[in-house]
């Protein structure tokens, strides 16, 4: 038998001839097991030898590895993509339907989620491009065009990538998982751009809202700042950025770019707009040096004075030395500040639904 967490709170859960031990699993631990001593073994003994892949995607703080105590009390527990060659989905979802137990390791097997009240098992059974096509908003496993990758968001690629697999007998999956792995290279130029230039289009309104005694509108120009620099962050160590809840996490994970972090941190909680902006540039000038080892482009420094005025901007070169750098016709016919939708905007209902993003 497989292998399962133990420890002093362990407890033991038996049923259909296995045993197992359990201590507060996360949810990719608590999947994996019921994949191993369920789910997987009734798949095999009617379809032996059948090609097919099984892994915690999607939707879900455990598919990024960042679930707890709090992620349990909604949509959380025994999730597990299945998936099969197209003409045996309906056979694999009745025949699991059918025959997995009431429960495993103390969680239901069938439960109701946020999007779907029904009480019914939740191995979601479907082919490797359906599920990648479904959060994508578009088809991996066809050559992508630049307005392809520009439709995705980070969340929506982390959704198909970040996530554990348990097996995958076609490879597949993971043929799609490396086609997601980072942009082309010049649409990443172009995105790197796009936000310096967004960064661009609003640093001095830190100083300038905050010398007409507007403190909250500046530290909301700040504070929007802060989020395309952790964004900027991202993209120069290659990293898809997840959703705002987890942006913050991850952005102080990132092996260089979180040298930015503390600067930020003394921006947001600055009690005045010369100190706000001080944040904001140390940040700037600490990313300008990750572009610098990455081997972009960079300005010598991404700052300076804005007109004759006692505030800060970004200087044109910070956008356009990378702009210039790319060789792509079609992507050096882009907008300049625009990019991906992600970049243009922070409307949820646009961000999490593919089909509005690409429409």
């Amino acid at each position: 038998m497989p292998s399962c967490p133990t420890g002093a709170a362990a407890h033991v859960v038996v049923g259909r001839g296995w045993q197992h031990r359990v201590v507060s699993p996360s949810g990719a631990e608590l999947s994996r097991s019921y994949f191993e001593h369920v789910v997987g073994p009734l798949v095999e003994a009617r379809w032996p030898g059948l090609p097919y892949a099984a892994a915690r995607l999607g939707s879900g703080s455990d598919v990024l590895g960042l679930d707890d105590a709090r992620s349990r009390d909604h949509d959380w527990g025994l999730r597990l993509n299945l998936l099969v060659p197209r003409g045996l989905v309906d056979d694999v979802d009745t025949h699991l339907a059918e025959h997995l137990p009431d429960s495993f390791a103390g969680h239901p097997v069938r439960f109701a989620t946020t999007w779907d009240p029904a009480v019914r098992h939740r191995v979601q059974v479907e082919t490797a491009r359906e599920l990648a096509t479904s959060r994508l908003g578009v088809d991996p496993t066809t050559d992508l065009t630049v307005g392809d990758w520009l439709s995705i968001t980070g969340q929506a690629v982390l959704e198909v990538t970040a996530g554990d697999v348990f097996a995958d007998g076609a490879g597949e999956l993971d043929g799609i998982r490396r086609r997601l792995e980072w942009y082309p290279d010049d649409v990443w130029r172009h995105v790197v751009a796009v936000d310096w230039a967004r960064l661009a289009q609003e640093l001095p309104f830190v100083g300038r809202t905050g010398e007409r005694g507007d403190e909250l509108g500046s530290r909301v120009v700040a504070a929007r700042l802060a989020g395309v620099v952790m964004h900027l962050g991202h993209l120069l160590e290659r990293r898809w950025a997840p959703y705002s809840k987890w942006l913050g996490t991850s952005f102080t994970r990132l092996p260089r770019a979180a040298a930015a972090a503390a600067p930020l941190e003394a921006a947001l909680t600055a009690s005045d707009w010369h100190r706000r902006e001080a944040g904001l540039v140390l940040a700037l000038r600490t990313l300008c040096r990750v572009q610098a080892d990455t081997g972009l482009p960079t300005a010598p420094d991404p700052v300076e004075p804005f007109w004759d005025r006692p505030f800060l901007g970004v200087r044109d070169a910070a956008v356009s030395v990378v702009a210039e750098s790319i060789l792509d016709p079609a992507v050096r016919l882009l907008p300049r500040g625009v990019g991906s939708v992600e970049q243009w905007s922070d409307n949820v209902d646009v961000l999490t639904h593919p089909r509005r993003r690409i429409e």
